[in-house]
Order: C-alpha cells, then sequence, then structure tokens
C-alpha cells in the first residue's frame, strides 16, 4: 500500500456510540482516522466545540487514530479548536438556493470566504469544499470555477468520487481539473434506480447507496490515477449506504477493498 495515503472514515451513521467505543471499533476495521461531524446531536456540538473537539481528539490519538477532516461550521470557534487539536480540514458542501442563480451563489460563497481567509491563515486550516449532486456544486468544473483563485491551504478540495459518478463525469478528468487543490478523495458507491412508477406519469430516478464494489464509481480507476498522479492525501470512505442495518458490515468489506485497490 502506498504510504502516501491514510483512510478514514466519516463517523456519521454512529452518533449515539460512544466515542471511546467508537474508535475502538474504527481502530478494528482497519482505519488510520476518521472525519469527525460537529453538529447537534454527535458525539462533539458546536455549542462545545472546543472542549469536545480536545476530548475526542485524545480519545481517538489513545487508539493511534487522527482526526483528519471535520464536517461543520466554519466560524472562527470551530476553526480555533481544529487547529488546537491539528485537525487540517473543514468538509461543506455548497447548495445552490432555490431563488439564486449558480453565478450569483458562488460570488455571495467567495465574499464569505474571502473573509474568512485570514482566519484560516492565522490558525493553519482550510476549508474543503465536496462536490455533491442535486442543485449544488457538483461537477469538478465547479470546484474549479469556486476555488482555483485560492491557496488549497485556505480552500481546497474534496472530491467525492461516488457524486462525480452519478453527475456523470470521468473520474481521470474531473482530477485533472481539480488536481492543483486537492487534499482529500471520497469513496462511496451508489447507481440511479428508477423509483416506483406512477401510472402516466414521466419515468422519476433516485440514488442507491450501496457496497464498493456495486455502484457506477470506478473504485480500481480511481485508485489507479491516484497512485500514478502520487497522490497524498486522506481517502475518507463516508460509510453511506442505503440499507442502514447493513452499515458496520458494509464499511468493514468496503475498507478491506480499498486497502487492496491501494496495496
Amino acid at each position: 500500500m502506498s504510504a502516501k495515503v491514510e483512510f478514514t472514515v466519516f463517523t456519521k451513521p454512529w452518533k449515539d456510540v460512544p466515542l471511546p467505543e467508537l474508535a475502538s471499533f474504527v481502530k478494528a476495521l482497519g482505519f488510520d482516522g476518521v472525519e469527525l461531524p460537529v453538529r447537534p446531536g454527535f458525539q462533539v456540538t458546536p455549542e462545545n466545540v472546543a472542549k469536545g473537539l480536545r476530548a475526542a481528539g485524545r480519545i481517538l490519538a489513545d487508539c493511534g487514530l487522527k482526526i483528519g477532516t471535520v464536517a461543520g461550521p466554519t466560524d472562527e470557534p470551530t476553526i480555533a479548536a481544529c487547529a488546537e487539536v491539528g485537525v487540517p480540514i473543514i468538509r461543506i458542501c455548497v447548495p445552490i438556493p432555490a431563488e439564486t442563480d449558480y453565478l450569483t451563489a458562488i460570488a455571495d460563497c467567495q465574499r464569505r470566504w474571502d473573509a474568512l481567509v485570514p482566519l484560516l491563515d492565522k490558525y493553519g486550516v482550510a476549508i474543503g469544499i465536496q462536490n455533491h449532486c442535486g442543485r449544488s456544486i457538483t461537477h469538478a468544473m465547479h470546484l474549479r470555477h469556486a476555488i482555483g483563485k485560492y491557496d488549497p491551504k485556505h480552500l481546497c478540495a474534496v472530491w467525492d468520487a461516488a457524486h462525480n459518478a452519478l453527475q456523470g463525469e470521468n473520474a481521470d478528468l474531473a482530477l485533472d481539473v481539480v488536481w492543483s487543490h486537492l487534499r482529500v478523495v471520497n469513496l462511496k458507491n451508489a447507481y440511479w434506480r428508477r423509483a416506483p412508477a406512477r401510472e402516466g406519469q414521466p419515468a422519476e430516478w433516485e440514488i442507491h447507496w450501496t457496497g464498493g464494489r456495486e455502484g457506477i464509481a470506478n473504485w480500481p480507476g480511481v485508485a489507479r490515477e491516484l497512485m500514478k498522479r502520487d497522490y497524498e492525501g486522506d481517502v475518507c470512505l463516508t460509510a453511506e449506504y442505503s440499507d442502514k442495518q447493513r452499515v458496520d458490515r458494509l464499511i468493514a468489506e468496503d475498507i478491506e477493498f480499498a486497502k487492496s485497490l491501494f496495496a
């Protein structure tokens, strides 16, 4: 396995599991660290981010795990807490409001990011923008357009292979576009399936989240592209599955599969 890649897991599915138990579980699966939600109702909340993230960092470190990224707010208390614990990136997605056109929405985002750059520079923390399906920053060129003017130590790309595939974009071309700013790669998998038909209505389609071997994102191809380019950074398995009863089994299978691809 390439020593340049470390594997993290987004711990969103295990919001009710105490952190010591969660850390032991993640370590036993074979991960190097986590992406930790900082959200209401999770182990670390926005209101308690300084104390909570500090405690989480200690618990995870005791199991030999790092916090590679957090998924949470981009305010100063969260940025400062990340800096204290050594978390380099706060990951966010960027929805495009229904009442706003794309260019206006991105200009609004950039004004907010411009104001955050001094804080990001002060604390040594980056905001990672992830592509997502739907009315969001979706394609690689969206990512490049939104963050290309920034230093990746401030604004970086979190490229998601599954959302990329669901949008019909080739992985190699997408990586060409975001490469200069890429710091995290998300691996999950999915496919479109036809929703139950309604008589006389046009077909509708829905996303089914599945295991890494089963969806339309070509994990082996993604791994080859990353190794060819000497990628250095986290590969985060986001543990998103439509079958909520099989999450533990599927994530165990997926980390084994992902590690084999980078061997």
